[in-house]
């Protein structure tokens, strides 16, 4: 019976963790982050809260794209010092929309990402 109840535990041990995506170490500069679309990821510049939209496709070139979300460089705007980690994103229950929040300071951006150049923008939440 013993036995039996360890292979058990092994057993749902591997099935819980053979969903989960591999993490990232805490020291990295870019870190993609998955949207509610299954094409569509945001990239983020851990340092400088710098944001891109980036859509794969399996219909060719012309539906791949890297765009712009924030060039501004937010650490340097506010005159802080620029460090690996920062910055990190945390999604919300708007499929369109996550919160950039600055570790440091504890400033809060609203992300706004759509297939809409008009609907895409980086806004302060917080001052």
């Amino acid at each position: 019976m013993k036995k039996v109840a360890i292979l058990l535990c092994l057993v749902l041990c591997m099935a819980a963790s053979a969903g989960a995506a591999p993490s990232a170490p805490d020291n990295v500069r870019y870190r993609l982050f998955p949207t509610q679309n299954m094409w569509t990821f945001l990239k983020l510049d851990t340092m400088t809260g710098k944001i891109w939209q980036v859509q794969y496709s399996v219909k060719g070139p012309n539906y791949r794209f890297e765009t712009v979300l924030s060039s501004v460089d937010l650490a340097r705007r506010l005159n802080q010092e620029r460090v690996v980690g920062r910055f990190m994103l945390y999604a919300t229950q708007n499929t369109y929309n996550f919160v950039l929040l600055d570790q440091i300071d504890g400033y809060t951006y609203q992300v706004q990402w759509n297939g809409d150049a008009d609907q895409r923008f980086v806004i302060p939440i917080s001052d």
